[in-house]
């Protein structure tokens, strides 16, 4: 079919061979060509799923810890400290 998209060649190793045969279980009447798609796309989503929880695993993480060290420096410590530093 005419197209101007790219098209990609994949070579069906072992492994993607028996990665296509399981997809061909859950998605019968796919070609094998549609499987690739469709598991292509499987993989997207399980990636960006796995991105979500990590980035709420960090802002929990974060938002557990935050205020740990309220109170560690006193009042005035910052421009202290800029005093020191050479213009």
């Amino acid at each position: 079919m005419p197209t101007s998209r790219p098209r990609h060649l994949v070579t069906e190793t072992d492994d993607l061979a028996a990665a296509l045969d399981e997809a061909a279980r859950l998605w019968p009447g796919l070609s094998r060509g549609q499987l690739v798609v469709r598991l292509a796309l499987e993989g997207h989503r399980a990636a960006m799923a796995e991105r979500r929880h990590r980035r709420e695993k960090r802002l929990a993480t974060l938002r557990r810890h935050r205020g740990a060290l309220t109170g560690s420096y006193g009042a005035g410590y910052l421009e202290e400290s800029r005093a020191e530093w050479p213009a």
